[in-house]
């Protein structure tokens, strides 16, 4: 089904990410918590880094949620080779007219695959980076908006480092989550197998449930989900905890703080709330917080890392104990 961009109440908008997860599931199997929490970054109108290793259903994932989400889909395969131009696009001289025509490139999609974003060069990666801060590019002088909804899923391989280029901190933070699938266990493993001998194909395709507008009036009703002073305040002290941290260099800045906030409202529309509760900052703050910390660089060789900081905090920081709702 489609959506027009009518206003939707809560329960009409989470009964639809409720669906974009479940045809999602056809494909991408046994991940439900990381395909929860980039749905959420995209109903929170962010982008989102999945970072892991190769075969683990990153390329897969963003296809169908592309197709569930009614979006046009592309993919940027990124290569040291990769000039600006070719994710933006170009002026072509065409003959027949005798003048410059604008030929777009990938980044004007409503869902854009950024793969392995750590194999090109820094000048490449701002273009993109530039792209998703601005939702628009700049090619001769002429600026060129770019589709609304407009989302990156970008992977990178955590593993390999010779001849990549990895994203410094100031651009990792333009993405509100990173997260990593992880191996499945043996039964998903199975099940992965034999889906593929039962449907007899290599592609896997799944419904559309919505489309661009439907989407956007879903974002529109994760933008009226309540959130309480109380909580608000929880994701603060969150943010300030990472900076005081022993371990820590550089801890989340209030882009960390923010992003908390907008996360957890895309989370708690998908669990069936209109209202945030601690517990959704729970949930989301790993994969908002862990890259938008610094870990002192001496402690290389331990175990020290962002995500231990987090866990450390969100144990150390106090919650706010249960509202009752008006």
């Amino acid at each position: 089904m489609t959506t027009s961009d009518a206003t939707l109440t809560a329960a009409e908008a989470t009964a639809i990410a409720q669906e974009v997860l479940t045809q999602v599931g056809r494909a991408v199997v046994g991940k439900q918590q990381p395909l929860s929490l980039v749905l959420a970054a995209i109903l929170a109108k962010g982008h989102v880094l999945i970072e892991d290793f190769p075969g683990l259903g990153k390329t897969l994932a963003a296809r169908t949620f592309a197709q569930a989400l009614g979006l046009d889909f592309s993919r940027a395969q990124f290569t040291p080779d990769l000039l600006p131009a070719d994710l933006t696009g170009s002026y072509i001289y065409d003959q027949r007219v005798s003048e410059f025509s604008f030929r777009r490139g990938p980044l004007f999609a409503g869902l854009l695959l950024a793969d392995e974003i750590n194999r090109t060069p820094p000048k490449t990666q701002s273009a993109l980076l530039e792209a998703m801060q601005e939702g628009q590019v700049t090619v001769e002088g002429e600026t060129h908006l770019l589709p609304v909804p407009f989302h990156v899923l970008a992977t990178a391989n955590p593993v390999e480092y010779e001849g990549t280029y990895p994203l410094p901190e100031a651009q990792l933070d333009r993405f509100l989550l990173r997260v990593a699938f992880g191996y499945p266990t043996a039964d998903e493993e199975y099940d992965v197998v034999a889906r593929r001998l039962e449907r007899q194909r290599e592609e896997v395709s799944v419904e559309a449930v919505t489309d661009a507008a439907g989407l956007a009036a879903v974002q529109a009703a994760v933008e009226r989900i309540q959130v309480d002073q109380s909580v608000g305040r929880y994701c603060v002290a969150l943010a300030e905890a990472t900076r005081a941290h022993s371990d820590v260099l550089i801890g989340a800045s209030p882009r960390g703080s923010l992003g908390l906030v907008l996360a957890a409202r895309g989370w708690a529309l998908i669990r069936g709330r209109d209202y945030v509760i601690p517990e959704d900052v729970k949930a989301v703050a790993t994969s908002v917080l862990a890259h938008r910390i610094t870990v002192k660089p001496e402690l290389w060789m331990t175990q020290a890392s962002g995500s231990r900081v987090v866990a450390a905090v969100l144990s150390d920081v106090p919650a706010p104990g249960a509202l009752e709702r008006r």
